[in-house]
């Protein structure tokens, strides 16, 4: 690409053509305030006006966000005029905020208290009436409040670019305006998928994850036996909140401050992840040898399941019955693991550690039971755990790496592992495909062609002469050309992996804000670079296993050898299939 010449603060800079003066700018080491331009692709409405420049051939000062680059321009960052703008502009937004900032769940991670600091903004400058407040905390994954809104739009732009559906959008004009589902519907009245991707771009506490801290707390005061299961993503990132670098494993400090917080056991849903695999692909194989519906397509993803039933109800055969790692392992915690240890079923309390705002909801659905009894009954996310673990003064850096409990479902592969990133729920049931239709194990043991941040790809995968092609897609953008496929008769595939958040659970709704303002020492400037630098993470935990097929996970074979049978058994399906809904449309005339 052509390059041009500028000057930054009359320092002279030869960049690529075609880019803003924001990202000139930080390729040559300058960051500009800013909260409506998103360095992950995510809206360039310039409605902040908190990057305001001056430059050469310019009328006045300008949106740096979307203002592009010219050959000889010259960028005044620091100059009287652009700093004193810069700051009236955060104290104008202020001037329309909600001041609970000791009360807000963002705190420490609010943007727009950052860029007041840098801009020396005073939060009293501006004194007058506020726009009406919308709260909506209706449904159990987000709330949203619209009195710490800025209308950066970086919600709006991220429901589309990630899934095409434009659930949020900018409601009523001027003064008045708010952002919100169509009508100021709440999100359990409108097609929300519930992924959480608007909470992970919100640059304030408008839009945050429903906590679920204080139902883990009650139980613990009522004596309850509380069992707490994390998600395999969520070693990927936790770390992140303590400071260490984007994708640090950190696996054995998390068990060690969960066990420092009072869980009668401490699980890793890799167990229930293989536990999936084991029936999932014993699933997909049963459907093809008896020409049932095909392309079978994965359950593993909440978000997913909720766009699958809003938008292609006809298309429901297709999911796999499979529940979710997490409500097979609650569901085998209240049973199996309740009639070995000796408990009642009742009194067992299950927690779940999860990178995804959406399994809130997942967790309530009416089909999430057993017995008039839920598989999990809370749902945390990783920033929540880290609050915990904040809360209770543990130094996270200084804890050391401690192992799972071991027993009855202590063990877990490498496969569940990869579970957390796109592609992983793919490799996984392949490598256990491989061997029930074979008789022996694949080699090599990985499946790299499905692997990669690309938000769909496609395989031939060549099992001893016989080829399966598979697809495997992140976001609904990406989904639904897959989906229109099938509906059109046109799909060539037996098996498609499909995951609700862009990138897979490392890059779920529930996992540490990617803020790269307020992470300086980072390198991210790249799209889906801290994405990948998680999901490395779990391919190097994949690597470092000794057992790496599901089918080979010992206790495994223990739970079928002792309470289940064999996969896809009449004991199974009552305990770890379930059934989606056709009919879920139906929402309330506003």
């Amino acid at each position: 690409m052509a390059k041009v010449n500028i000057k930054i603060e009359g320092v002279p800079y030869q960049v690529e053509e075609g880019l803003t003066i924001l990202e000139a700018a930080r390729i040559c080491g300058y960051e500009i305030p800013t909260l409506c331009s998103y360095n992950h692709g995510e809206c360039s409405l310039a409605s902040c006006r908190v990057c305001l420049v001056e430059a050469t051939g310019a009328r006045g000062l300008v949106a740096s966000c979307v203002y592009p680059i010219a050959e000889g321009m010259e960028i005044r960052i620091s100059s009287p005029k652009a700093v004193h703008a810069r700051r009236v502009s955060v104290e104008l937004l202020l001037s329309n905020h909600s001041f609970k900032c000791q009360q807000c769940e963002k705190n420490g991670h609010c943007e727009l208290l950052h860029v007041a600091q840098l801009t020396g903004a005073r939060e009293d400058k501006f004194m007058g009436a506020k726009t009406p407040t919308h709260y909506d905390n209706v449904s159990p994954s987000i709330i949203r409040d619209t009195s710490k809104c800025v209308l950066c739009g970086r919600c709006v732009a991220r429901c589309v670019n990630a899934h095409g559906t434009g659930i949020l959008g900018f409601e009523k004009r001027g003064f008045n305006t708010y952002i919100a589902p169509a009508e100021n519907r709440s999100f359990m009245e409108s097609p929300c998928i519930l992924c959480g991707q608007c909470v992970n771009v919100c640059p304030t506490g408008a839009l945050m994850e429903k906590s679920e801290i204080d139902k883990v707390d009650e139980a613990m005061r009522q004596g309850k036996y509380v069992v707490v299961q994390t998600a395999p993503a969520v070693r990927a990132a936790l770390g992140e909140e303590f400071g260490f670098p984007v994708g640090t494993p950190v696996t054995g400090k998390m068990v060690a401050a969960l066990k420092r917080l009072g869980f009668n056991k401490v699980y890793d849903t890799n167990f229930g992840a293989d536990l999936t695999i084991m029936e999932e692909a014993n699933e997909l194989l049963a459907r093809i040898k008896s020409n049932g519906v095909l392309p079978m397509i994965t359950s593993c993803s909440p978000g997913w399941v909720n766009y699958a039933e809003y938008f292609y109800p006809d298309q429901i055969d297709h999911l796999s019955s499979c529940k979710s790692p997490h409500q097979m392992q609650g569901a085998i915690i209240k049973s199996y693991f309740a009639q070995e240890k000796g408990l009642d079923p009742k009194d067992i309390f299950v927690v779940s550690i999860m990178p995804c705002v959406a399994k809130k909801f997942e967790k309530e659905r009416p089909e999430m039971e057993v017995n008039g009894l839920r598989d999990v009954d809370a749902v945390l996310t990783t920033r929540e755990l880290a609050k915990l673990i904040k809360r209770s003064g543990i130094n996270f850096a200084k804890l050391p790496d401690e192992e799972y409990d071991q027993d009855l479902m202590g063990d877990y592969t490498g496969a569940g592992v990869i579970f957390g990133t796109t592609g992983g729920v793919m490799e996984a049931a392949l490598r256990t495909a491989y061997k029930v239709l074979t008789g022996k194990e694949s080699n090599p043991i990985e499946f790299k062609q499905v692997r990669g941040m690309e938000g769909l790809k496609e395989a031939d995968i060549n099992i001893n002469g016989t080829i399966l092609k598979v697809a495997v897609a992140s976001g609904m953008r990406n989904a639904k050309v897959l989906l229109d496929q099938i509906r059109d008769g046109k799909s060539p595939y037996a098996f498609i992996e499909i995951m609700g958040c862009p990138g897979g659970c490392v890059n779920g709704g529930g996992q540490p804000y990617i803020k790269p303002s307020l992470m300086p020492n980072e390198d991210l400037d790249i799209i889906d670079t801290y994405r990948q630098k998680r999901a490395n993470a779990l391919y190097s935990e994949d690597e470092r296993q000794v057992l790496r097929q599901s089918h080979n996970n010992p206790q495994i074979i223990e739970l079928y050898n002792k309470f289940l049978g064999e996969p896809n058994s009449h004991k199974a399906h009552e305990l770890l299939h379930t059934h989606y809904n056709k009919d879920r449309v139906q929402f309330p005339e506003k």
